[in-house]
Formats: C-alpha cells, structure tokens, sequence
C-alpha cells in the first residue's frame, strides 16, 4: 500500500486531522523539542500502520488509537529515564497566563486545566482529552479498549476529581 495514491491519501487525512496529533503531542510532552519529537513518531507509526487501516472505520477514532498508544510509551519512556537520570526542573510550574492574551482569566483556567490533565495517569489523560474533544463514549471506548460503563464511570470520576481541585 506504499503507492503514490496511497501516501496522497495518507498525506490528506494527515494534514485534515493534525490538530489530534498536536493536541496528543502537548499533552504528554513537555518542552517543545519534546513535543515535536512526539508528534513525529506519532506520524511515523500512524503511516508504519497505514496499511492496516480499515477504510470503512473512522480515521479519526484509528489514528486516536494510534497516537494515545504512542503517547502512552513515549511517556513510560520519558518517566523510566527520569528514575535513572537527574530530576529535571518542571517548566510548567513557572509557566503562568499569558496577561496579554485577549481573556487572560479563561487562560488561566485553561493552563489550570492542562496542569490537572498533565498530572493525571497515562488512561486517565486520554480519556479526559476525548471527553473534552467532544467525543462519544462509544468511540472513547473503542479507542481505549474498555467498555462504555467503564467510560462513563471513569469520567463521573474524573469530573469530581477536578471539582475537587479547584
């Protein structure tokens, strides 16, 4: 399937859907050397597992699949070295609201959500990041190989824990 047509294609959805792998990429990378790092090998396993894709599926829900998992290892990755190497200083406690921003209140509340989603555990991260792209528990189930109660009650935890923090 490494055919002209076919990398066009690829190409095509690639570019229609980016913003998931950005999106993916900022929330388990810090630093944007990191994140770009991410969002290429999230590229490159979505095209090493283009052939496999299913035409009549939804792209969006195959390449959410794919780059959570991604997502999911690069994390483990970064968190095994942080064991065995010094512990790095967390630019995310000295990032703060941009005052020039047109509401700088609403992002504020956005960098406080990013802070929660950041701190949450690899599943719960995904899960928070499909809920809040507006997707249907069914589709956040298939992505994340667990049943649609478990979605549900996941998130009915999810949204007190975040009731909680703030």
């Amino acid at each position: 399937m490494n055919t002209p047509d076919a990398r066009a294609a690829f190409g095509t959805l690639l570019q229609q859907h980016a913003g998931i792998v950005f999106k993916i990429a900022r929330s388990y990378a810090r630093g944007a050397e990191d994140r770009a790092d991410l969002a290429q090998e999230i590229a490159a396993q979505l095209w090493h597992a283009w052939p496999k894709y299913d035409p009549a599926r939804s792209f969006s829900t195959w390449m959410y699949r794919i780059a959570l998992n991604v997502a999911i290892g690069h994390l483990r990755q970064q968190e095994l070295r942080r064991r065995h190497d010094a512990v790095p200083l967390d630019d995310a406690l000295h990032d703060v609201a941009d005052a020039n921003a047109p509401d700088p209140e609403q992002a504020q509340h956005l960098r406080l959500l990013q802070g929660f989603i950041a701190r949450q555990p690899p599943l719960d991260r995904a899960l928070l990041l499909l809920y809040l792209d507006d997707r249907p528990q069914r589709e956040i189930a298939e992505i994340l190989g667990i049943s649609e109660s478990n979605v549900s009650t996941k998130i009915g935890r999810l949204k007190q824990r975040i009731r909680d923090a703030f």
